[in-house]
């Protein structure tokens, strides 16, 4: 159901697009995935559809790609799903919806990369053409990019709740506390806001041939610190690729900047871990093992 209340079918989405690309609604349909805040729907080989489903604030996540996506794909080295055409709400659908290029490939939390030097070098690739200075207007992200401090409360929190479902072994909450409070105490980022993905879990990267083949779900695109999706190298990389990736990254970032990128990997790792053992519609199972590697990989490393 959309948040609106209006039930997602194929009826649905063909109608939608017979109001505005006829040429296309008869193409194959077919459900694609649910996500966090919206459904996609494969149509045809190379299209697909999203629709917000779930969330209040995924009209605006969806506008915001439309808006920028296609001014920064061509310069990224790695796929994106780039928009065609933004459908406005509608007596049929009270809420817009967006027609994009469909990525082929598979999530990495089902499919993991595994070719740890080419999955570096990609990723190190893709952040370096991504992250260039934003300009004044870029969208502000949803607590991405920002102060470590602002999430103090909210990660601690979190660790001391992921204890108590044995979500977390002692000796991993200690080393994960100890490297939350040196993160948080890192000099803030100094330079200009850049451009971030701003939500780079495993869910949103796609994989083919044990590597990144694609990046999906930019709606929480936005400006800031680029710590904030170097934790990529952390919660996306197999075990000993962080520093492989952070050594190709431009410019390299300096050691304030890898204690913060820990600090957004552990965050970041510790709210997919719960939400893979929530008790609501939310919960993504699939979350768990991508989350529960990466929270390995930062706590065994101090």
């Amino acid at each position: 159901m959309a948040h609106s209340g209006t039930e997602i079918t194929a009826d649905l989405i063909r109608d939608l697009l017979r109001a505005r690309h006829p040429d296309l609604a008869e193409r194959p349909l077919r459900l694609g995935a649910r996500g966090w805040d919206n459904q996609v729907w494969r149509l045809g080989d190379d299209l697909a559809v999203r629709l917000p489903w779930a969330t209040a604030d995924a009209d605006t996540l969806l506008r915001k790609e439309h808006a920028w996506l296609p001014l920064l794909a061509p310069r990224l080295p790695l796929p994106v799903p780039v928009p065609r055409h933004l459908g406005e709400p509608s007596d049929r659908f009270p809420r817009p919806w967006l027609l994009t290029t469909w990525l082929p490939g598979t999530p990495a939390d089902l499919a993991p990369a595994t070719r740890a030097q080419e999955a570096a070098d990609a990723l190190a690739a893709f952040l370096t053409a991504l992250h260039e200075p934003a300009p004044a207007d870029a969208p502000a992200g949803r607590d991405r990019g920002g102060s470590l401090a602002d999430h103090d409360a909210r990660v601690r929190g979190g660790l001391a709740h992921a204890a108590a479902l044995d979500l977390l072994s002692d000796g991993t909450a200690r080393a994960a506390r100890a490297l939350w409070a040196d993160a948080a105490a890192a000099p803030a980022w100094p330079g200009p806001a850049v451009w971030l993905h701003g939500d780079l879990h495993a869910a949103n990267v796609l994989t083919a041939d044990g590597t990144f083949c694609g990046v999906i779900d930019f709606g929480d695109l936005c400006a800031g610190d680029p710590a904030c999706d170097l934790a990529a190298a952390w919660t996306l990389l197999p075990d000993g690729a962080a520093d492989r990736c952070l050594a190709a990254y431009r410019p390299a970032p300096d050691p304030a900047t890898v204690r913060r990128a820990r600090g957004w990997a552990l965050a970041r790792a510790l709210g997919c871990l719960l939400i893979s053992a929530a008790d609501h519609r939310g919960r993504k199972p699939t979350w768990g093992p991508p989350a529960r590697a990466a929270l390995h990989r930062l706590t065994a490393t101090r």
